[in-house]
């Protein structure tokens, strides 16, 4: 049989250490770059963005949507590694299983 209190403290452990891990991931921070690094846009383990920097060699006032196109791409590149970091800090918690609503 199933000790329910048992249970009940696992998964307030699982959750303390989850609470613990994303408390981390917060000062974490990857990069994401376009343009040979002209754009680089760094972002959070929690997936927010926290910096942008534009080099001033990209802006030309007379193309305005490429410079939207690399803001774009780096902050997706950024968010895509976020991503990728907080699955796999979370997947040691839980040791690889998925939990739906969570990743």
């Amino acid at each position: 049989m199933f000790d329910l209190k048992q249970i009940q403290k696992m998964q307030k452990e699982l959750q303390d250490r989850m609470s613990k891990v994303q408390d981390d991931l917060k000062d974490q921070e990857v990069e994401g770059t376009a343009g040979g690094g002209m754009v680089v846009a760094k972002a959070n383990g929690n997936q927010e963005l926290v910096d942008l920097t534009i080099n001033k060699d990209v802006v030309d006032p007379e193309d305005i949507e490429m410079l939207q196109d690399l803001v774009v791409a780096a902050v997706n590149n950024a968010l895509d590694q976020a991503r990728e970091l907080n699955q796999s800090e979370m997947s040691k918690v839980t040791g690889g299983i998925k939990i739906p609503g969570l990743f």
